[in-house]
């Protein structure tokens, strides 16, 4: 029994030594070599800085102002500025189109007295890109078919001049001009374009509302001038958002091109595209508005068809 005691004792000593010498290296505040150090950790944080956006301002969009001194006005401009500030794919394409379509679009609205600031509604509208919506609007400037076809788009089976840049730009802003003729604000008239004027002047009346910023309606419309002004600040100063896009980057802008006049029909656009020295897809990307692969020319039309050279 003596010796079992014993045995015992010594099994108790070399337990307790053990619990000690545990609890020492749990609690050593000296890192293992195999353990990442706080330096490894924050090596694997996200290379970015998240921060509010400047406010001060000013804040315009064709001339007028957005009073930002309403905190309501402040805020709603301010969720615009944020989700598009950190909406980070799509701002870096947008930065990168802008060079593809700004220029012609700018050029347009200069020839037809339009504002220049108009341009980022195109940019609210599509992403600068030849877009189908869910509700059937097409192009840059996402007409209706028959808001399109009303100012002079021709579009059906073979031709939709939605996708037709110039041609849409031009139906855009004599629809933009018609909408200034009534309300006499471009901020009005943005408004009008996302919703249409009839609706519009529905709740314009039955809210009494005498500038846009006292209106009450749907969220789309209501966020809509906020989002192209928001979109014109974020793209106009891009570095201030922490975007830094090269030139080399930006997506050309397909001015290499001969016109060629088609006075006849083209039964397979892909034979003519091999006959021009190009591909299908080429023909396609600088005539987006040819939607078949076919293309009927009625007797006394033509049609001007871009070739890359």
């Amino acid at each position: 029994m003596k010796h079992l005691l014993t045995g015992l004792g010594i099994g108790l000593v070399f337990l307790t030594g053990w619990l000690v010498l545990l609890s020492t290296e749990r609690n050593d505040p000296t890192p293992d070599k195999t353990t990442p150090t706080t330096q490894a950790a924050d090596d694997l944080r996200l290379p970015q800085q998240v921060r509010g956006v400047d406010l001060a301002g000013p804040f315009s969009f064709a001339g007028e102002d957005i009073p930002v001194e309403n905190f309501d006005v402040r805020e709603r401009l301010d969720q615009e500025l944020l989700r598009n500030a950190y909406f980070h794919r799509n701002t870096v394409m947008l930065l990168k189109r802008q060079t593809r379509f700004f220029p012609t679009i700018e050029r347009i609205l200069a020839e037809e007295g339009v504002p220049d600031d108009l341009k980022y509604l195109a940019v609210a509208e599509s992403g600068l890109a030849n877009a189908t919506s869910v509700a059937g609007a097409k192009g840059v400037w996402q007409f209706m078919t028959p808001t399109g076809k009303s100012f002079g788009l021709e579009i059906n089976g073979e031709v939709d001049e939605r996708f037709h840049l110039e041609k849409a730009t031009r139906a855009a802003c004599k629809y933009l001009k018609d909408y200034y003729a009534t309300y006499q604000d471009w901020r009005w008239v943005a408004a009008a374009y996302n919703m249409g004027g009839p609706n519009l002047n529905k709740w314009k009346s039955k809210q009494k509302a005498e500038t846009i910023f006292e209106l009450d309606i749907n969220g789309e419309t209501m966020a809509y001038l906020f989002r192209i002004v928001a979109l014109k600040t974020i793209l106009q100063n891009p570095a201030d958002f922490g975007y830094e896009i090269s030139s080399a980057e930006h997506y050309p802008s397909l001015e290499d091109y001969k016109t060629i006049t088609v006075a006849k029909s083209i039964p397979s656009l892909a034979d003519f595209a091999k006959a021009q020295g190009t591909t299908y897809r080429m023909l396609k990307v600088y005539n987006p508005w040819l939607i078949s692969g076919s293309l009927t020319v009625s007797k006394g039309n033509s049609y001007e068809v871009k070739v890359p050279v």
